[in-house]
């Protein structure tokens, strides 16, 4: 009969708290010449996302009848409403990246809405070309 035995493996890790949030750090700081990566999503984005998808599905329930009525129930700018609804627009792909903050360096709240053509296609054009622009 062989008898079982068990491995026990230490690791020497360190764990930072930045931005609220747990950073598990290794003891050489990580992989030599890697390039820290941003992991986290702009907040001000995801809101704005979250926002419109919400006002998205009151004008399409019926509880509000026009941009405007929503618009003075929500004590915003019509027009402002109206840029911010674009976001619902946003390719599958784009709205993940964005929530999973891949995307954050090369968009920015004030400008996306505005740069938001209606094809997906366009959409991942122009946000590549703001991307090198930027």
């Amino acid at each position: 009969m062989t008898t079982a035995t068990s491995i026990t493996v230490r690791v020497p890790l360190a764990i930072r708290r930045r931005g609220g949030r747990k950073l598990v750090v290794s003891p050489d700081g990580g992989m030599p010449g890697a390039a820290l990566t941003r992991t986290r999503a702009d907040p001000a984005l995801v809101k704005a996302l979250a926002r419109a998808h919400r006002w998205k599905r009151l004008l399409e329930s019926g509880r509000y009848a026009s941009l405007g009525e929503l618009a003075a129930a929500e004590k915003i700018d019509r027009s402002y409403l109206g840029k911010m609804l674009r976001l619902t627009l946003l390719a599958p792909d784009i709205v993940e990246a964005v929530l999973d903050g891949q995307r954050t360096a090369d968009l920015g709240l004030p400008a996306l809405p505005v740069l938001i053509p209606s094809m997906w296609d366009a959409q991942r054009a122009a946000i590549a070309t703001a991307a090198l622009d930027g």
